[in-house]
């Protein structure tokens, strides 16, 4: 049987989505790990690493948790789909697909489930803002962003000042000694915009009135409904964020994809033939187009056709 070959295209790898998606996860990697290093410095500056105990003793969220657990998924994806790309790895392109496909569809998950269980998410985020309320003083983290938030969206507690009595600072028993009882957090209060000082003990008492006199000095309204007009109120915005999230999640999991079938391609071309015959690929010069087949017992045959196409090519050596 006479030898066969044919000439054709090498299938390769695309450079551009090659080195997009190379640059696309090296800004990722390289923002992960700044989130690491400064949760891990923060956890330093409070004693964590040494007493590691120290994570669950804290009776509500230290929001560190939320820069350590960012910037390790951050860094993981980050070094999968950078170091997949470059070295065209294809399991680390799998598993950088793999994940960031599981937190897609987590975030879908949970967006669903949000939508349809509004009032049991409520009833939750009630639960958790008064759990972090018991904690007020227990972790400066953890009182600086519940400050944060009840001057930002205006609101005080979960669902009102009354809250603040599940502190032991500032509750309202007899047993209390503490000198903020029946008080609320300076972020509870509303700013005089003539003060250049901020008053830090504009709270102090001001629950021993009532409520009508409460509401010219201090918000009234819990953070929870506030947080929820603040949702209806930038709706938009919200959603589009959301939406270019979940876009670009899946741009990189077609980009990680696409790559990975033009590297699986090129492999193949390199192993075998669909007709069962052999690929040998030679390059001379400049021709890295050519690709010579060959069946099994006839490279006598196909020596001629390689010897025209110029020495150096010896389908024997």
């Amino acid at each position: 049987m006479p030898g066969k070959h044919r000439h054709f295209q090498d299938p390769e790898v695309g450079c551009c989505g090659k080195y997009f998606l190379f640059g696309f996860n090296i800004v990722f990697w390289v923002l992960g790990a700044l989130f690491l290093a400064i949760g891990l410095w923060a956890w330093g500056e409070k004693g964590v690493l040494s007493n590691i105990s120290a994570l669950t003793d804290l009776g509500g969220l230290d929001p560190v948790w939320l820069f350590v657990v960012v910037g390790g998924v951050m860094s993981v994806l980050g070094f999968a789909g950078c170091i997949g790309a470059l070295r065209e790895n294809t399991f680390l392109l799998q598993f950088f697909s793999v994940f960031l496909g599981l937190i897609f569809f987590l975030e879908l998950a949970t967006g669903i489930l949000a939508f349809v269980f509004k009032d049991w998410i409520r009833d939750q985020l009630n639960l958790f803002i008064n759990s972090n309320v018991k904690a007020y003083r227990d972790d400066i983290d953890l009182q600086n962003l519940i400050d944060f938030a009840q001057e930002y969206w205006s609101c005080c507690g979960a669902r009102g000042p009354n809250d603040w009595n599940l502190n032991i600072y500032f509750n309202c028993t007899d047993s209390n000694p503490s000198r903020e009882r029946c008080g609320v957090p300076f972020s509870c209060c509303v700013r005089d915009p003539a003060e250049d000082v901020l008053n830090t003990q504009c709270g102090y008492d001001i629950r021993l009135k009532l409520e009508l006199e409460q509401q010219g000095s201090i918000y009234t309204k819990g953070c929870v409904g506030q947080f929820e007009k603040w949702l209806q109120d930038n709706l938009i915005v919200v959603a589009g964020v959301l939406v270019g999230i979940a876009l670009l999640q899946i741009f990189g999991i077609c980009l990680a994809q696409n790559l990975v079938s033009d590297i699986k391609a090129v492999k193949a071309n390199w192993i075998t033939h669909g007709d069962g015959y052999k690929l040998l690929n030679k390059q001379h010069l400049e021709k890295q187009w050519l690709i010579l087949t060959i069946s099994e017992g006839s490279v006598g045959s196909a020596a001629s056709e390689l010897s025209r196409e110029g020495p150096g090519l010896n389908p024997t050596a």
